[in-house]
């Protein structure tokens, strides 16, 4: 079982994405905890909403009170509603969650069945409940429940005992091609990804891009492959570098390979759905890109965006993290598709829902408390490798470098013997005065 914990200040939006698959007969609310009741035992979004005000509204200084969690079995696993509601209540009891306010939502609108829990994260008093190492404790709640339910092990890929790590190019060291090398060399051993546009959305997380080149010989088309490394807007600053000087893997003919077989095993990851329910959620539960960006990175996901000269956005590129996949947005749904963003972000995203009701005056209220007093953001439980010695560039959309941290060592033209994650969780170091030297 994989579980995705999503955090944000919408409560609104969070119960309008889960009962927009109710009314759509694609879901159901299988069960409540410290939710007021009805008379016909049905929920509307407006009936669910008081039992959480007074959390909101005690809520002291957490910037995002909202918890909206997704439980995601094996396909092959068969879980009465029973079950599905003795899961959800025993995971919130050992995320310590358990007394709080909370509705489990089964979603139905594709081959995974799911659960979604919608709760907060503040206790009535206002604080909010510790979130210390709730990587390893969700991962350990899903361990635990597996073995109590009977159900498959978790199909999300297993952490091995080695992993290599990557490091951003600095193109102000002098040994540029050897940085570029320990990235392209073993990025594919690592991440799937179907086309040049996915590989390049991957390599500018290290200030790395790829350009297909093409030209005759003796009448013959060729096609080629050079890499340049930018700065983190993309801007080159190197002369370009032949696939040739990194090997075979790094050529034309290599990486089309990659794409295909990439194609073969993403056709059926188990990744893909659970990475399109992330997205929709953060749609729903955030009001702009950024919020958007940062709730993905809590949950390992880098969203690369691209923008015309116009600044219209023509593509969306998602990076998973934890399944290691590249995907476009159209390759996960219309419905994420960058015409749908352009949209959304130009209209105040997911505000509209909130305009719909008549307590909104309510909610702003308690978004502007918590916005005066933010608490400072933890990187996602993912990211915890971060080296206290590394710092990376200034980078002000969420989401590239910053939520990678500390990489691979430079190569001296060799492989390496692969670096091990930190399963400790370590400080993050301050980056302010490094952001001024720019």
């Amino acid at each position: 079982m994989i579980a995705k914990i999503g955090r944000g200040s919408n409560i609104i939006g969070a119960l309008s994405y889960n009962q927009l698959k109710v009314d759509q007969e694609n879901g159901s609310i299988i069960a409540t905890h410290r939710i007021r009741e009805t008379v016909n035992g049905q929920f509307t979004v407006n009936q669910l909403y008081p039992s959480f005000e007074p959390y909101l509204m005690a809520n002291k200084r957490t910037e995002k009170p909202v918890l909206h969690i997704s439980l995601n079995p094996n396909p092959k696993d068969s879980v009465s509603d029973e079950d599905f509601k003795k899961i959800a209540q025993d995971y919130m009891e050992l995320m310590g969650y358990g007394d709080q306010p909370y509705v489990i939502f089964k979603h139905t609108d594709i081959e995974r069945t799911h659960i979604h829990i919608v709760s907060i994260c503040v206790d009535r008093y206002g604080k909010k409940l510790s979130d210390s190492y709730e990587k390893l404790r969700s991962m350990n709640a899903c361990r635990a429940l597996e073995q109590k339910y009977q159900l498959l092990p978790a199909t999300e890929q297993n952490q091995k005992p080695k992993e290599v790590i990557f490091k951003p190019v600095d193109y102000k060291e002098a040994n540029v091609k050897s940085q570029i090398a320990s990235v392209i060399r073993h990025l594919p051993k690592y991440y799937q990804y179907q086309s040049l546009g996915a590989y390049n959305a991957l390599l500018s997380l290290f200030n790395i891009t790829a350009e297909q080149i093409t030209g005759e010989i003796h009448g013959q088309s060729k096609q080629g492959l050079v890499y340049f490394a930018v700065k983190e807007k993309g801007e080159k600053v190197t002369n370009p570098f032949k696939s040739s000087l990194f090997g075979k893997q790094a050529g034309m003919d290599s990486l089309q390979n990659h794409f295909e077989q990439s194609k073969e095993k993403m056709k059926t990851a188990p990744a893909k759905e659970i990475l399109k329910n992330s997205i929709e959620v953060a749609m729903h539960t955030t009001n702009n890109e950024n919020d958007f960006k940062k709730q993905l990175v809590d949950q390992g996901v880098n969203t690369i965006v691209r923008r015309n000269d116009q600044g219209r956005i023509y593509g969306m590129t998602y990076i998973d993290h934890e399944s290691r996949t590249v995907w476009n947005g159209s390759q996960l749904n219309k419905n994420l598709s960058a015409n749908v963003f352009n949209d959304l972000w130009k209209n105040g995203g997911t505000q509209k829902v909130q305009n719909e009701r008549q307590n909104t005056k309510t909610i702003s209220s308690t978004a502007s408390k918590n916005e005066s007093s933010p608490e400072t953001e933890k990187p996602h439980a993912l990211f915890d490798f971060l080296d206290g010695n590394y710092s990376t560039h200034s980078i002000p959309d969420f989401g590239l470098i910053t939520s990678l941290g500390t990489l691979l060592p430079i190569t001296q033209g060799e492989d390496y013997e692969e670096l091990i994650f930190a399963n400790q969780i370590k400080k993050k170091t301050k980056r302010n005065n490094h952001h001024g030297k720019k």
